[in-house]
């Protein structure tokens, strides 16, 4: 209801303004600070000064004067130096909020958002659970606000990290593609760990330039890329393996997907091929000739802005050289560097690669149900349509952001420059580990380390906490605590319990954080039942539908039912300015969801979250609620509760986090 307010009050301003002063500007609105200031202010009269050339208290109180009744707005009034305040009807704003959420207009434009796109070479780590957090609340909050979205996990299994490994099992192990499948398929092996230390031992002859291993590389690099072969046989086995883990691992923090791209089918069905001949028609790329590219296909700098930062480069492509002039598209070997490949899946991606799909299939791994698998031939006919984008969202580390412009400059380049701009880098910072929790896992530092605010880890030094092991232990240390509160429940329930916890520790800690800043994972500071952290949010929801429960016993009622005050009762009751001010905080999630989705900042939503978490929880504190010896009064204070119980419960689903039924 907020929302709506809001578009009703900017949609009566603009109109006002446009035919009062013929003027057009941007009327922005806000939540003043301070009560006193009203329910919604907004500062557009300093803004009209400027065109008017007249004082913006003088402007606001025409405007107020003069402006035609609002639905939902009570009162206007001019404040300060030239602010318009707005206040709302407060009955029936609480009725609308009371009787139910608003229903969300859907939105025909197509969104697709990549995201999780782990190497499937090895398990998943902790900073692959900050890409699957975001990415998974970024695809719920866009589905909230009724945008269609479609969900891609990008498998890329040709890759120079797959190569590694197959190498190592190939020319280490002496292990064949069968009995790797076996290896895959015993119980008692985790697969993606046991691939962990495999790929950071063959990481190790790499840092030493051992030729032979480079070789190896190459050698398999071109096997996979075929698609023929023992080779390509066994490096099939291991991603498709390695992807099955990761969607269980995913699928534990409440994370899916739609479909799951391959890279392999991208080559098999000569995607790349298509993109490449477009990139050479329009001049995009050339054949350099001499120097340290001759013989590749490189795209100018010029393009792209710039050289780019060479960690970047080195994080993002790092079987190749960091880029300092031209990027190299093609190498002179004829192998696609990963920009190459990526170029061409996003062609896909808007459906600008003619006459171009996917075959696709029902993943088969127990953790993808209901998504779909990309085939080079024999799809199911039943298969929806993929692809076809209007807007894509790239869920990938700021380190890849060299490798983004890249793309984006590929798509200006060929033309596709409405594209370009709807290709967004949804970039991120990584996650390190606090020195407390190195500590708790039993990594050892050194003391110029245990000093620093956070630790880096290193997949490839093999580094870093695998995100199942973070995940069990969280498990492992919410359990104790339920414990602790709860000897009467099983261990059964309690573990269920610590599960939810866990996860809703897990993703408002991933959240909490603008994107660009570091994390510092920490098990204390995570999974506190105080402060800014997801169990705190959690325990609000309890609070709430404890209440609601203790009345339906009481009363014999339903716990989500009760009647809805009546406007005059609301109207009585909501002079309490802190009602009022409750019934406020707590009607904001979709408000909250459309800021969050405006300024691309999942961390906005999990704040505003905390805050109405906060206002419960004062609320709770502050007000006698099933003593509440006034039937009107204890009518319209179980009516804010359930009204908490559901916004809370919503803004949580939005950050994927579990409501537990008790704490």
């Amino acid at each position: 209801m907020l929302l709506t307010l809001e578009n009703r009050l900017q949609a009566a301003l603009s109109a006002y303004i446009l035919d009062r002063y013929g003027a057009q500007v941007e009327v922005v609105t806000e939540l003043p600070r301070q009560p006193e200031h009203g329910d919604l202010a907004t500062p557009v009269c300093f803004s009209l000064a400027k065109t008017l050339r007249r004082a913006p208290r003088q402007i606001a109180a025409e405007l107020v004067a003069e402006l035609p009744p609002v639905e939902g707005i009570r009162s206007l009034e001019a404040a300060g130096a030239g602010y318009v305040n707005a206040r709302f009807d407060r009955a029936a704003y609480a009725s609308a909020v009371l009787a139910g959420p608003e229903a969300v207009s859907a939105q025909a434009a197509k969104v697709i958002v990549e995201h999780t796109n782990i190497n499937p070479n090895k398990a998943a780590h902790i900073g692959h659970l900050r890409n699957a957090a975001l990415g998974d609340t970024l695809v719920r909050l866009l589905r909230s606000l009724g945008r269609t979205v479609e969900v891609q996990n990008y498998i890329d299994n040709t890759g120079v990290q797959v190569a590694d490994v197959v190498a190592a099992f190939h020319y280490l192990r002496k292990q064949g593609a069968d009995a790797v499948r076996a290896l895959a398929a015993d119980p008692g092996t985790r697969f993606d760990h046991l691939c962990w230390d495999l790929y950071a031992e063959i990481s190790r002859l790499f840092a030493a330039k051992d030729r032979q291993a480079i070789s190896w590389r190459a050698e398999t690099l071109h096997a996979l890329e075929s698609g023929e072969g023992e080779i390509a046989e066994l490096g099939a086995v291991v991603a498709d393996a390695i992807v099955a883990c990761h969607l269980a691992t995913m699928r534990r923090i409440g994370v899916a997907y739609d479909v799951l791209p391959r890279e392999s089918e991208i080559l098999k069905l000569r995607f790349w091929s298509a993109a490449f001949e477009l990139l050479k028609q329009r001049g995009a790329i050339h054949l350099e000739k001499a120097g340290k590219n001759a013989g590749c296909w490189v795209m100018p700098a010029a393009a792209f802005g710039g050289s780019g930062d060479a960690a970047q480069g080195e994080a993002a492509d790092s079987d190749e050289e960091a880029p300092d002039a031209d990027k190299v598209i093609v190498r002179s070997d004829g192998t696609v560097t990963y920009v190459g490949k990526d170029i061409a899946y996003q062609l896909w991606k808007f459906g600008l690669l003619a006459g171009k799909d996917f075959g696709y299939r029902p993943a088969q791994a127990p953790a993808a149900a209901g998504a779909w698998v990309t085939v080079a031939a024999g799809g199911s006919t039943d298969a929806p349509a993929f692809g076809g984008a209007d807007e894509v969202y790239n869920v990938i580390d700021v380190r890849q952001s060299y490798l983004q412009d890249v793309v984006r400059a590929a798509l200006e380049a060929l033309g596709f420059e409405r594209q370009a701009r709807a290709s967004i880098h949804f970039a991120y910072e990584m996650v390190a580990l606090s020195p407390r929790c190195c500590a708790q896992l039993g990594i050892e530092l050194s003391e110029t380390d245990r000093t620093k605010p956070y630790v880096e880890v290193s997949g490839r030094k093999g580094l870093g906490v695998k995100a199942d092991d973070l995940l069990d232990l969280l498990v492992d240390t919410a359990f104790d605590e339920v414990r602790s509160r709860h000897s009467e429940l099983g261990e059964a329930e309690c573990r269920e319990i610590a599960g939810q916890i866990a996860v809703g520790a897990l993703r408002y800690f991933m959240l909490r954080v603008t994107r660009n800043t570091v994390i510092a994972f920490d098990f204390q500071e995570a999974l506190a039942f105080e402060g800014e952290t997801g169990p705190y949010l959690q325990y609000a929801a309890v609070r709430a539908g404890n209440i609601l429960r203790k009345h339906a016993a009481a009363s014999g009622g339903e716990t989500e039912g009760g009647d809805l005050p009546p406007p005059d009762s609301l109207q009585r009751h909501l002079e309490d300015e802190s009602l009022w001010q409750i019934v406020l905080k707590m009607s904001m999630s979709r408000w909250a969801a459309a800021r969050a989705a405006e300024s691309g900042e999942p961390a906005q939503l999990a704040r505003n979250a905390f805050q109405a978490a906060q206002a419960f929880s004062n609320f709770y504190h502050h007000t006698h609620i099933l003593n509440e010896g006034d039937p009107e009064r204890k009518a319209v204070l179980l009516a804010i509760v359930r009204l908490a119980h559901r916004e809370l419960a919503d803004l949580m689903s939005v950050m994927g986090m579990p409501v537990p039924t008790r704490m």
